[in-house]
């Protein structure tokens, strides 16, 4: 043999000796084995008992309209903003991109009706679309310019509101509503609030800068083709009334909004302008949510730094936000 260890003779003989043996007995064992039926299958297993019947909540269809004027569409399968903008792109057959926000129950620039990460069942939700670009040269005379920034949830930052007196009220061709598009010529497209907002607090006093805005697209005689929206509490979420949650990530959910997480929600809100100059309704629920639950600051603070750790939010911050949601459990409005 060429490969493997070699066999003797005297081996080969032995071993096929004990193969012929073993051959006979097994000849010999066949010869007086009697057939045998096959082994039976095991029963089946008895099906589980029947569980409670599930509930399949019928799907949610809202209803759509652009806000400068349109028709009517209907949309629904969506779970967080950018799906909600592909969803109502899709019935106007328009981009995605062209949608700079969407506000409830109202047709115009209303920051108090803007879409956050909430739409009530009920709510008829207007797209504001991309209008006319314009350029403005700002110049600082003191440090903040008196501006709040929000954003879309899809990478547009805007402006929530305008402080009166400030620097940029004296722009009059400054809106609220306007999309912060660049700044001195730096795009911003994909920033969010709180990183545009630092930018601006970043740009020296006394040296100009130039902010390029893009404003809605107003209304004009294809208002009067508007069907009427259907009735609300001017946007406000009634006690117990259920909402569609939108989320960045998972699955959107329906729940109830409850006095208390809408008036410390609210509250939040309020801090986030105050310390960071923006403003965010999703952002300050998911801030409740991490908050209404636990027994310390500490606990709060690590709960927060889970979910939202890079927005690197200060201590003195934090500590704000704890006693607001706190106040708001025990009563203190």
């Amino acid at each position: 043999m060429q490969n493997g260890e070699a066999v003797s003779p005297k081996d080969s003989k032995e071993t096929g000796a004990e193969t012929t043996k073993e051959q006979n007995v097994h000849h010999q064992n066949q010869g007086c084995m009697e057939p045998t039926a096959p082994p039976l299958p095991p029963p089946p297993s008895p099906p589980p008992p029947p569980g409670p019947a599930e509930y399949l909540r019928p799907r949610l269809i809202f209803h759509t309209q652009l806000a400068h004027g349109s028709p009517t569409g209907r949309i629904h399968g969506f779970t967080n903003v950018k799906e909600l903008y592909a969803k109502i792109a899709e019935v106007f057959n328009i981009s995605p991109s062209e949608i700079l926000f969407c506000t409830l129950n109202s047709h115009k620039v209303d920051m108090q009706k803007l879409l956050g990460g909430q739409i009530g069942l009920e709510d008829f939700i207007f797209a504001h679309v991309r209008g006319e670009t314009k350029e403005v040269e700002v110049t600082k005379t003191e440090d903040a310019l008196g501006l709040t920034i929000t954003d879309n949830g899809a990478g547009y930052a805007f402006i929530k509101r305008i402080k009166e007196g400030s620097t940029i009220d004296q722009l009059k061709t400054v809106c609220v509503g306007d999309h912060i598009e660049a700044i001195n010529d730096q795009s911003i497209v994909g920033c969010r609030h709180y990183e545009v907002a630092k930018m601006l607090k970043e740009q020296p006093r006394s040296i100009p800068f130039t902010l390029r805005l893009v404003e809605p697209k107003k209304a004009f005689d294809m208002i009067g083709m508007r069907t009427k929206a259907p009735k609300s509490n001017e946007g406000k979420m009634a006690n117990g009334r259920e909402t569609l949650r939108l989320r960045s990530k998972g699955a959107a959910t329906v729940q109830e909004v409850n006095e208390f997480e809408e008036q410390a929600t609210k509250k939040v809100d309020d801090l986030l302008e105050s310390y960071m100059g923006i403003r965010d309704v999703e952002l300050a629920t998911t801030i409740v949510e991490a908050g209404k639950d636990k027994k310390s600051p500490d606990d709060f603070a690590e709960a927060l730094d889970s979910v939202l750790g890079d927005f690197a939010f200060p201590d003195v911050f934090m500590f704000d936000v704890w006693g607001a949601i706190r106040d708001v459990k025990n009563g203190k409005l």
